[in-house]
């Protein structure tokens, strides 16, 4: 039961000095004492089994500012999260934001070659990693190999290397082989020494226009931009996506998507807003987390993505799982993708929506009362005091109502450019405040936005454009299909043709002929994939499949004649 700050319950002298703090109420750390002040004893984190309530979280948040102080992290500093999904993430990322220097989230799916790029880029001070999931994922093993030196430090004086001059520190989270480096408890030993006073003089120094979030995006692309969010930004974007949802203090918010990627820092800003629940989980396994909607009677689950909520409503035990305590699915996908997992969960409203992370995170999404039309076939409307223009490619003019040109949005949600790239930061965000996303979409007569894909992801097929979410949308209409990639490949008579990568549902599969068939009579000859290729793994950003990764691998073997294709079916016909 909720219950106010000023109740019997007793908070530890921290969260009692804490909660008289006067801090700039745009930013992340007031958002946190502001939710503790409304609701300190309703659980705020829950991940695999563990939970604290928003007082315990804020006592915890606290105690790691001031292990942060105490490893000379100062207002300003970048600190790099390098680490798996796991418990002190949060703690690092509050904390950090609480003493005014930016949390730093790396992709954990970074291989050496991307750290290499990332570290000295983002001008990271401190660097934390994790050896939580060491097996899969040796952090301590990539940064070694990257920068030879720090293989070499002993782990007391400060760290100079040549290839990351302003990195002065590492340190290594709960990997059971470290030996050499500072580890959790050193890190915690040092907040021994400091005073809170310290703690609060950093955060009343903080402003909502300073950076709370370096965030790199990559998406489709080959080349990570590092994305500044204030914390003026994500507060007032996860306000917005509180009340679009409806959220209350009672919700209790299920999201297994990465803690490095705003699919997960803009909704724990809903929860902060609503001092709703938020739900986590290290690793996303199907099982697993429908036992977790269960016990922990979920309200709102944002799967998102196509790679996550189809193992969930395909997995075994699915039909036997007592889901009502849902009451609203938020995914993206193709529409008849959307139209199964609405039939999978009747009793919820599923919504979509369009984002990224210059947007912070997701400014567009569908309203509750929306028609199952409108939440399948649109992204719905933006957030109010934030607009969207549909802009000419070529003019840079805005297009009359129902064209078809780049998304343009404006508003409170745009981020603060990307760190240490001015030139990048004015090609995307005009001198009137637009920023240009370089994604393909339309407006209904409601305003509501009809995505229709990148740019980059448009296929010149003969000197037409196609637009490859075109394409995939259709081949998820196969019984076989749980998730088609299309990319353009080169043809000597068509300049390019579509390659279609497929990944079936468990347990179905189909021929590369059967799903050329599929398409026959059904599209147009020209858009039907002449390659096609199945795969069981994707190349993955944070959330997106990288394509370019995907025609890295194509060669160009068993092409199908559509054209022969078709003039046989129109003769058996």
């Amino acid at each position: 039961m909720t219950q106010s700050a000023g109740s019997a319950a007793r908070f530890s002298d921290a969260v009692e000095n804490a909660l008289t703090w006067r801090l700039d109420p745009d930013t992340v750390g007031c958002s946190l004492i502001a939710a503790t002040r409304q609701n300190p004893h309703g659980d705020a984190l829950i991940m695999d089994g563990r939970r604290v309530t928003y007082a315990e979280l804020l006592d915890d948040v606290l105690l790691w500012s001031r292990a942060l102080i105490g490893a000379g992290v100062r207002k300003g500093d970048h600190v790099g999260v390098l680490m798996p999904n796991c418990w002190d993430y949060i703690l690092l990322f509050y904390a950090t934001n609480m003493i005014g220097a930016t949390a730093c989230t790396l992709n954990a799916r970074y291989r050496e070659a991307d750290l290499r790029f990332v570290i000295p880029n983002a001008d990271v001070s401190l660097l934390i990693i994790g050896g939580q999931a060491w097996q899969h994922s040796d952090f301590r093993a990539m940064v070694c190999n990257v920068f030879p030196g720090i293989a070499a430090w002993n782990g007391t004086s400060r760290l100079q290397i040549a290839e990351a001059p302003e990195l002065r520190g590492l340190y290594n989270l709960d990997d059971p082989r470290e030996t050499q480096f500072p580890t959790k408890s050193t890190l915690l030993a040092g907040a021994e020494p400091i005073d809170l006073a310290a703690v609060q003089a950093m955060a009343e120094s903080t402003g909502g226009r300073d950076i709370s979030l370096l965030m790199f995006s990559s998406g489709t692309t080959s080349n990570p931009k590092a994305c500044m969010i204030s914390h003026f930004c994500l507060n007032a974007t996860g306000r917005a996506l509180s009340e679009r949802f409806r959220m209350v203090a009672s919700d209790r918010f299920w999201d297994p998507l990465p803690y490095f990627h705003m699919s997960t820092m803009l909704p724990l800003a809903a929860c902060r807003a609503s001092t709703a629940a938020f739900i986590g989980t290290a690793h996303f396994d199907a099982g697993k987390s429908l036992d977790t909607i269960e016990q922990e009677r979920a309200s709102i689950l944002y799967s998102s993505f196509p790679m996550i909520t189809n193992p969930l409503v395909h997995h075994a035990s699915f039909d036997q799982r007592d889901l009502s305590s849902v009451r609203l699915v938020e995914n993206v996908g193709p529409v008849d993708l959307l139209r199964l997992y609405a039939d999978k969960i009747p009793n919820a409203v599923h919504i979509n929506c369009y984002g990224l992370t210059e947007a912070s995170g997701v400014p567009v999404y569908s309203e509750l009362t929306d028609t199952f039309e409108q939440r399948t076939q649109t992204s719905g409307r933006p957030f109010p005091g934030v607009e969207i223009r549909i802009a000419d490619p070529d003019t840079l003019e805005p297009m009359a109502q129902g064209g078809i040109g780049e998304i343009w949005i404006r508003g409170f949600v745009v981020f603060s450019g990307y760190y240490g790239d001015e030139a990048k930061t004015r090609d995307t965000i005009t001198p009137e405040g637009w920023l240009r996303t370089g994604d393909i979409g339309s407006l209904d007569p409601n305003g509501r936005l009809i995505y229709r894909g990148r740019f980059k992801d448009m296929l010149k097929i003969g000197g037409e454009n196609v637009a490859a979410v075109e394409l995939e949308s259709y081949l998820h209409t196969h019984p076989a299909v749980q998730l088609a990639q299309v990319v353009g490949v080169p043809d000597d008579h068509l300049i390019e043709v579509a390659c279609a990568f497929i990944e079936f549902k468990p347990g179905a599969t189909a021929t590369e002929q059967e799903l050329v068939d599929y398409c026959i009579g059904k599209i147009a000859s020209y858009k039907i994939p002449r390659y096609i290729r199945f795969v069981s793994a994707w190349p993955m950003s944070a959330t997106k499949v990288q394509k370019f990764k995907l025609t890295q691998t194509f060669t160009p073997t068993n092409k199908f004649d559509v054209r022969a294709l078709v003039t046989a079916s129109r003769t058996k016909g």
